[in-house]
């Protein structure tokens, strides 16, 4: 969440960065009312409280001076005191409520050079890599199509068993999957520590990364346990140190994490769901930073080019883009996406979000770090990207390296990984 500071001294400027994300700025509003008014009871308060705590002492020197009668009356003045007391601790306890509630439902505020602009159409494309001019008519065969040709993807199976949005992958297309995920860990291991977290977590742990509580409806919740099934490794990762104070002798700290993820997508009634194009479970291998704000930069960076090399190694055309704030997530102050070239379905296929997430979510989770030879401490910067999202890689792959004789080439980097298999053969 955003520093309660902020909005004391600068609440103009925290408008103006609400309102380059195309939110609502009475919110700002409504959180220096309340941050005011939850001052001025607190001090009421703790005034009433100061003064009973002298009545107090009053009463019981009087009682050593033998005036029982003049003691009486101040015990009645704090009686009623500690009544007053009462109501203003139950008032600045709701208030305290209120006013965390209306901070976990602010976003982050964007960064300075983070493009302006309120949907993804002012994106800014910083690169295009390895598209070609024109896509032969073998490869412009949608995914699907290729994986029930193959029998390598079965939908319907998938749909029987768990409803719409689900996919199964059988087969070669299995082997792709489980090739794909070892080779995005593989690439990593020089420099990230792998961890296979927990996927369901407690509430406190989705409202550590701001999946909770704006984005509830896009969440699998577990209500009889109250546990929650995790979007991305991103939520648990966060909460590995969550409450701790880390010495900055050991930042940056590099995570990586293998994991199933779920997503309800409550608001893609109306998008295209065919295939793997959005699904409700998938694979994901996620990256993951705490640093100092001076690495924070330098580590945003590294995931981009590590997730990037990935895509580039493999050969899939791929962009980079730059998000406008109004399509940048509400942790993130900057992100960058890259997307593959789907020739099969004819788009653009969101892969990997590497997002700089400055404080705002080390505040939620509250994680700081302290430097050498410093008493105080500071909030650590929180960094994640998608290493290698599988679906969506598996799609660009089936379609891009489709054969005339409707066969799949397996790119070369991903050949160890699949037993030395070259390519997905058409049945015979």
């Amino acid at each position: 969440m955003l520093d309660i500071k902020l909005f004391r001294t600068d609440p103009e400027a925290v408008k103006a960065a609400v309102a380059r994300r195309g939110d609502d700025t009475a919110a700002v509003d409504r959180v220096v009312e309340l941050d005011a008014r939850l001052r001025a009871v607190g001090t009421e308060r703790d005034d009433v409280r100061s003064e009973i705590n002298s009545l107090s002492k009053q009463v019981g020197q009087l009682h050593r001076d033998g005036r029982g009668d003049d003691a009486a009356e101040l015990q009645a003045r704090s009686r009623e005191l500690g009544e007053r007391e009462g109501v203003l601790a139950e008032e600045a306890e709701l208030l305290q409520d209120k006013l965390q509630d209306e901070l976990l439902h602010i976003a982050n505020m964007p960064a300075d050079d983070a493009p302006d602009g309120l949907t993804e159409d002012d994106n800014v494309v910083v690169r295009v890599e390895n598209l070609q001019d024109d896509y032969a008519d073998h490869q412009k065969v949608p995914h699907w199509e290729i994986g029930e040709e193959l029998g390598i993807l079965d939908v319907d199976r998938a749909v029987k068993m768990s409803g719409s949005m689900f996919a199964m992958y059988r087969g070669a297309g299995a082997h792709l999957l489980s090739a794909l995920i070892n080779y995005g860990l593989d690439r990593n291991r020089d420099a990230f520590e792998q961890v296979r977290p927990p996927t369901v977590v407690k509430t406190d742990t989705m409202i550590g990364t701001g999946h909770l509580p704006k984005f509830a409806d896009d969440a699998y919740h577990l209500e009889r346990d109250d546990l929650w099934a995790i979007p991305t490794a991103e939520v648990p990762l966060t909460s590995l140190v969550a409450g701790e104070v880390l010495d900055a002798a050991d930042l940056p700290m590099r995570l990586m994490a293998h994991t199933t993820c779920y997503r309800r997508e409550a608001g893609s009634a109306g998008r295209d769901t065919r295939g793997l194009l959005r699904v409700h479970e998938f694979d994901k291998v996620e990256l993951y930073s705490f640093c100092t704000p001076e690495q924070a930069h330098d580590m945003h960076m590294e995931i981009l080019e590590r997730a990037e090399h990935a895509i580039r190694d493999l050969g899939l055309a791929h962009r980079v883009l730059d998000l406008a704030c109004g399509d940048i997530s509400g942790a993130g102050a900057r992100t960058f996406d890259i997307e593959v070239f789907a020739p099969g379905a004819d788009r653009w296929l969101e892969v990997s979000s590497v997002s700089w997430c400055s404080t705002y979510q080390a505040r939620r989770a509250n994680i700081r770090f302290r430097r050498s030879g410093e008493k105080g401490t500071e909030f650590v910067h929180s960094l994640n990207g998608s290493g290698l999202a599988v679906p969506r890689v598996w799609a660009g792959i089936v379609e891009t390296f489709r054969q005339v004789d409707g066969s799949v080439r397996i790119p070369d980097v991903l050949q160890p990984y699949m037993g030395g298999l070259t390519e997905i053969a058409v049945p015979a």
